[in-house]
């Protein structure tokens, strides 16, 4: 039993580390706007501000954290 315990055991582990690795990935891709997309925040953010979450409700698939995260990444002021 001690021998089934273990194979199963290691059978979980890799599946998880892929699927660590393929939200990762995901979370990356998804910092990728379309032309489109970087518009329609830059023309929102002049109009709202850092209201995150109304940016995120004019464009389908996005998230306030995403675009959040996406404008500070494009837009951070280290000088």
């Amino acid at each position: 039993m001690a021998d089934m315990d273990r194979s199963s055991t290691s059978n979980n582990n890799p599946s998880m580390d892929s699927s660590a690795f393929e939200a990762n990935n995901e979370e990356t891709s998804k910092l990728e706007f379309s032309e489109d997309e970087e518009f329609l925040v830059t023309k929102m953010f002049n109009l709202v501000g850092e209201r995150w979450s109304l940016i995120a409700g004019r464009i389908p698939g996005r998230t306030a954290e995403e675009i959040e995260k996406y404008w500070n990444s494009r837009n951070s002021t280290s000088q």
